[in-house]
C-alpha cells in the first residue's frame, strides 16, 4: 500500500486496489494534505477540480501557495447505497437518506470502519515512510469526505497541523455529544466506581471521551498500556468548517452541529457560513478563508498570496 515515489507530477497511484490521485510537490517534500471527495465522486475528479478551480481572490492555487506540499486524494470503495436503491457507488460509508445522515445510522458502521483504516494507513505512511511530522499534515474533505475525515480526526492519538472541511457533517454527532456531556455518576447521585476515568481517578476530559467513543465506533484498538489523556488525542488540531446557507443536500444545520460537537470535545473550530452557496465551496471567498486559516492557525509558511 505504499505510495510510488516516482518524481512525476501530477500522477496516479494505487492504494488498496483503489485509484488515489496524487500531486507531488514542486520543491522538497515538507508538507502533506489528504483531502477526501464526496458521495459518488473519486479522488482524481475531486482533486483535479479542487486544485484547478480552488483559487484565491488573487488567482493563486494551492500548489502555488504550498510548493513543498504533496496533495493526496484517495478514492472510496464502491459500496451499495441505500439512498440510491442499493446501486453501487463510490462512498466512504453507506447512507440511507441524503439530507438526514442520522437515519438508519447503523448502516454506516462497516464503511466507516473500513475507510478509517485506509485513511489512518495513509497518515501512517506519510509520517513513518515519507518522514513528514504530523504537524505538517492537513486532513480534510468535502461533503461525505468531510464527514469521513472528521471521524478519523476524532480517532487519532496525535494532533495534526490542521483540518478543513466543506459542506460536511459529523457521523453519529448526537451520540458523540451525549457521550461528551454524560456525567460519571449513578442514578442515585453517588460516584460510579466503574465510570471511565483517567489513571488519577479523575473523570475523562471531553477530548478523551470523544476519542474513545470514536475508536469504538471505528473498531480501532485503544493504546495497549492505558486509557489516553488529552495530549494523546487530536484535540489541539485547529479546525475550519465552511458551509453554504442554501445547501439542500446537507443543510447547514448539520455543519453547525458538527462544529458545536467538535468544540464540546475540546477542539478549536472556526465556522463560516456562506450566503447563497449550495453544496460546494465558494470561490474565492471560502478559498481565501481556508488559505488564511492555514497561514494563521497552523504556522505553515506559504508563498505570497
Amino acid at each position: 500500500m505504499e505510495l510510488n515515489e516516482s518524481p512525476s507530477a501530477p500522477r496516479q497511484t494505487v492504494l488498496a486496489n483503489q485509484l488515489t490521485y496524487v500531486v507531488e510537490p514542486t520543491t522538497q517534500h515538507s508538507h502533506t494534505l489528504i483531502l477526501l471527495h464526496g458521495l459518488g465522486s473519486n479522488g482524481k475528479k475531486f482533486g483535479q477540480e479542487f486544485l484547478e478551480t480552488g483559487k484565491t481572490s488573487s488567482g493563486k492555487k494551492f500548489p502555488d501557495l504550498l510548493p513543498g506540499a504533496r496533495f493526496i486524494f484517495p478514492t472510496a470503495k464502491r459500496r451499495r447505497s441505500s439512498a440510491f436503491g442499493r446501486r453501487k457507488i463510490t462512498q466512504w460509508f453507506n447512507i440511507a437518506r441524503l439530507p438526514d445522515p442520522a437515519y438508519r445510522k447503523e448502516t454506516q458502521l462497516q464503511g466507516l470502519a473500513e475507510s478509517a483504516a485506509e485513511i489512518r494507513e495513509l497518515l501512517r505512511q506519510e509520517i513513518q515512510v515519507a518522514g513528514i511530522p504530523p504537524s505538517n499534515i492537513i486532513l480534510g474533505g468535502i461533503s461525505q469526505g468531510c464527514a469521513m475525515s472528521l471521524s478519523v480526526l476524532l480517532s487519532l492519538e496525535y494532533p495534526l497541523g490542521g483540518y478543513f472541511g466543506m459542506s460536511g457533517y459529523l457521523p453519529f454527532q448526537q451520540d458523540i455529544e451525549d457521550v461528551i456531556k454524560k456525567e460519571d455518576v449513578s442514578d442515585d447521585g453517588e460516584d460510579n466506581p466503574f465510570a471511565a476515568s483517567d489513571e488519577d481517578g479523575q473523570p475523562q476530559d471531553p477530548a478523551v471521551r470523544a476519542c474513545n467513543f470514536e475508536r469504538d465506533l471505528l473498531c480501532i484498538d485503544a493504546p495497549q498500556d492505558a486509557t489516553p489523556h488529552q495530549n494523546e488525542t487530536a484535540a489541539s488540531t485547529p479546525i475550519f468548517l465552511g458551509h453554504g446557507d442554501v445547501d439542500e443536500k446537507k443543510p447547514h444545520g448539520l455543519g453547525e452541529a458538527a462544529a458545536r460537537t467538535m468544540r464540546a470535545a475540546g477542539y478549536n473550530v472556526e465556522w463560516k457560513l456562506y450566503p447563497g452557496l449550495g453544496h460546494w465551496y465558494r470561490i474565492p471567498d471560502e478559498i481565501d478563508d481556508i488559505v488564511e486559516f492555514i497561514r494563521s492557525r497552523t504556522g505553515w509558511k506559504m508563498t505570497a498570496p
